[in-house]
């Protein structure tokens, strides 16, 4: 299993916007990625309202976990889209 934690980098959270920006490119990795608050249970992260629960505030520290041959890539991918400012028209890569 690879893990890793990082911090809610959109100004207002990880709100629908965001969230729907995650729950995406969650989609689309080869492996199932979860995500969970620091201490709560994990959710799947290609599930919409699962993630939206989380209600994860700016700077809120998440776990991200996958297993599998690519979970390494998948849970990277993922950190970096979350750590950055998803509520920016164009947010950067």
């Amino acid at each position: 299993m690879y893990q890793r934690t990082v911090s809610v980098g959109s100004r207002s959270g990880l709100h629908a916007r965001p969230a729907s920006l995650f729950v995406q490119a969650a989609a689309r990795q080869p492996v199932t990625v979860t995500v969970a608050r620091e201490g709560g249970t994990p959710v799947d992260a290609r599930s919409m309202l699962s993630v939206l629960a989380l209600a994860a505030k700016h700077g809120d520290l998440l776990v991200l976990s996958a297993v599998g041959e690519s979970a390494e890539g998948a849970v990277e991918e993922l950190a970096s889209l979350l750590s950055r400012d998803l509520d920016q028209k164009n947010p950067a890569r």
